[in-house]
């Protein structure tokens, strides 16, 4: 074993070695703020010696039943009101292509030990392995055939050697991840049997899964830690989880944050945590982070729950230098079409039993996936059960303005469709997985999907990756999650791994792990878009005047015909001509001009959005401008050759005040390197001028030298813009 251990360390985990620290946080986000030390941290041997140092588990012919606590029951409304999300529409069968489809672990399986219900099944893939992680086993998979890799573990085998409660616990509630960015796996599952309870985590030294592991211990106390979720971030792995002080009453979400880099380093390492009150809701989510664009540094993680016709999103900024600077902020509330919370326990129907499965509708399903475009426009898909069906949403600009920019009800038929997972490619696809059901169909694996050109909140119509074949006769628990994942290699493939039913019996539960991609991403095929600008800058136009036009080309670089549905310009913009068509061929290119007329003074922004079937749609352009009061007539002059050492006759600059209000002037002045050989002959504007009004200022050219001679004319003013400029030129000769 590694030396490298804090000094603290006993049979109970040392409770005294841990550290907290009060801060005051921001108000609205009604939250107490704690630092939390690790109790413990090494690193492991490979994880084929610590197969040999694991402890003898529980006797696997008495499986236990895992019970996921619950808050306050969710808001409903006393009637249904009509579901504006619900999809109409019957799309074509998922475009997305099943590749591998196999057994992951459950009853029957690789000498899997059916322990515990529900399986909490979760996977996620790396760059050459797949890891399942389920209650109360985990197994490594070779991602390129679907073989198992060694046997099944449990879940404690990480913490072999390690001591304590993570080493002599197998308590569940596991997920594993993988941080893209390091290359790196995440490991955690919780310590439920024993006080204090203890959240352990392990972090791989190499994208090896087989290797070894950073090490983790760190104490919650009293205060039970359910249902944690987890999210990749570049400064911290983020952490989720329903507070339960001595597995009583819920107290609220404790929203935290782990020092991801010293973790990837192997350092003794901190949490912050900001425990939420139960007005938070049960069961908010940290942002996860999908692909190789990272957010902006300093960008803050994003949370998620939903609220009664809502969605509620906070933002979670970390210092762990001084935590004193650290924020959870929110919750920003952003209105979504109406629903009736999905029902909680024992309550999904199955064919030839009475006994009902949980669909926890309380709460949001896993995972909150962000990704980065690469036209810099960030994504958050989600989703949760609702008595309709899935409801599932595409937030944009989450740290910007927040915007629900497309949300969905998926229910095609009668059966049931719970225990939803999503997340997106790089090429804007969606994809979403769940179990489906009902009185007449067995517990089955479904997955559908979206393409870009597929109308908004809308999915493609459903595949099958496993039809169940049995009914789960007790207990009721069925989850309590799954995992859609996206696989770094390419960013192209989904990964998912689902429950489902392959046996009538009790605890007989099975999961399976499956594969897909959509034929768009990865060089497929499809459109792209290339625009020549991302922002068009108009500088100064008077109000009520046009300037412009500016030009972008869009070109196609894709091996697809583009399909536009619209281009539109916001605000003070306006679009002149168009000649991009409803379509534009592979390796073609259109053009749109874009004017500015202000109708205000100061900074005016807009967009001219691209609505098309390529990733990343809409594409946008940035349009800043700035309207002034004062308007300069002409906005040049030029004098043409003038004798070295004499006077030109002077030429004319009309000021005029094209608004109603009074303006007044600061100064008039010429600016340049050749502003000496310029003067201002005579000014019939005083220190004001009325809306409306006008006045002149003459101006001469007397040259120096023998050659091309440029200044500016300015007038500075309180009219927006702060000043105008008129260009000069002349020759002498």
């Amino acid at each position: 074993m590694n030396g490298r251990v804090s000094r603290c360390f006993g049979a109970a985990f040392c409770v005294a070695a841990m550290l907290f620290m009060i801060f005051p946080t921001s108000a609205l986000a009604q939250s107490t703020m704690s630092v939390m030390k690790e109790v413990k941290h090494d690193v492991s041997p490979p994880l084929s010696e610590l197969v040999r140092m694991t402890p003898l588990q529980p006797n696997p012919f008495s499986p236990r039943l895992l019970n996921v606590l619950t808050g306050p029951e969710p808001i409903r409304p006393q009637y249904e009101a009509p579901d504006a999300a619900l999809q109409q529409q019957v799309l074509p069968p998922v475009a997305a292509t099943l590749g591998l489809n196999f057994e992951g672990l459950g009853l029957g399986q690789y000498g899997f030990n059916l322990q515990a219900a529900p399986p909490d099944t979760n996977g996620t893939v790396g760059l050459t392995q797949y890891v399942q992680w389920v209650n109360l086993e985990f197994a490594v998979f070779d991602k390129s055939t679907g073989a198992i890799i060694g046997t099944p573990h449990p879940g404690n085998t990480i913490w072999a050697g390690f001591g304590g409660a993570c080493q002599n616990s197998n308590d569940g509630d596991p997920i594993v991840q993988y941080d893209k960015i390091a290359n790196r796996w995440f490991f955690s599952q919780f310590v439920a049997s024993s006080v204090p309870y203890t959240q352990c985590v392990a972090v791989s030294t190499t994208s090896d899964a087989t290797g070894t592991y950073n090490r983790y211990a760190f104490s919650f106390g009293i205060n039970f830690p359910d249902y944690p979720k987890f999210g990749v971030w570049p400064d911290a792995y983020y952490m989720t989880a329903n507070t339960f002080p001595n597995f009583g009453n819920f107290s609220g979400v404790n929203a935290c944050a782990m020092d991801r880099a010293k973790m990837l380093a192997g350092q003794a390492a901190t949490i912050q945590c900001f425990q939420q009150t139960t007005a938070s809701g049960l069961g908010m989510l940290p942002s996860d982070m999908d692909g190789t664009i990272q957010p902006a540094a300093g960008e803050p993680a994003f949370f998620v729950d939903f609220g009664t016709n809502s969605l509620r999103l906070w933002k979670f900024h970390v210092d762990f230098t001084t935590p004193a600077n650290s924020t959870f902020t929110g919750p920003t509330t952003l209105a979504v079409a109406n629903f009736t919370p999905g029902c909680n326990r024992t309550c999904v129907a199955q064919p030839n039993t009475t006994n009902r499965l949980d669909m926890l509708g309380d709460r949001m399903m896993y995972r909150l996936a962000y990704r980065k475009f690469a036209d810099g426009h960030e994504s958050l898909v989600t989703n949760h059960s609702i008595s309709a069906g899935l409801r599932w949403y595409e937030i944009q600009d989450p740290n910007g303005t927040p915007t629900i920019f497309q949300q969905g009800t998926w229910a095609p038929d009668s059966n049931t469709r719970w225990m939803g997972s999503i997340a997106m490619d790089h090429f804007g696809d969606i994809a979403l997985g769940y179990t489906e059901g009902s009185s007449t169909v067995f517990p089955s694996v479904f997955i559908t999907g979206r393409v870009p050109g597929d109308p908004l909140g809308s999915m493609e119509t459903e595949q099958v990756v496993v039809n169940g074949s049995g009914s789960q006769t007790s207990p009721t628990r069925w989850g309590d999650y799954s995992d859609m994942t996206v696989d770094p290699a390419d960013d192209c493939t989904f990964w998912y791994t689902q429950e489902y039913s392959k046996t009538t019996g009790t605890f007989s539960w099975n999961t399976r792990i499956a594969n897909f991609k959509f034929p768009a991403c990865g060089g497929g095929g499809g459109p792209a878009v290339s625009l020549s600008a991302i922002k068009l800058n108009f500088k100064k136009v008077p109000v009520g005047q046009t300037g412009g036009p500016l030009n972008v080309t869009l070109t196609n670089t894709g091996t697809a015909t583009l399909n536009i549905s619209s281009v539109t310009a916001s605000g003070d913009y306006a679009i002149s001509n168009n000649t991009c068509g409803a379509q534009v061929a592979a390796g073609a290119n259109c053009k749109v001009s874009v004017t500015f007329t202000p109708t205000k003074t100061g900074a005016r922004k807009g967009t001219l959005s691209f609505n098309d079937n390529a990733p990343g749609s809409p594409q946008t352009v940035a349009l800043v401008g700035t309207g002034t009061l004062i308007a300069l007539s002409p906005t040049s002059l030029n004098f043409g050759t003038v004798t070295v050492g004499t006077d030109s006759a002077p030429q004319n600059i009309t000021l005029t005040n094209v608004g109603t209000a009074l303006v007044t002037f600061t100064s008039f002045g010429l600016t340049g390197t050749a502003a000496g050989d310029y003067a201002i002959s005579n000014n019939t504007c005083g220190a004001t001028l009325a809306g409306g009004a006008s006045c002149a200022v003459g101006i001469t050219f007397h040259p120096t030298v023998k050659k091309t001679r440029k200044a500016n004319f300015v007038v500075k003013d309180n009219g927006g813009g702060g000043s105008q400029t008129a260009a000069l030129v002349g020759v002498g000769g």
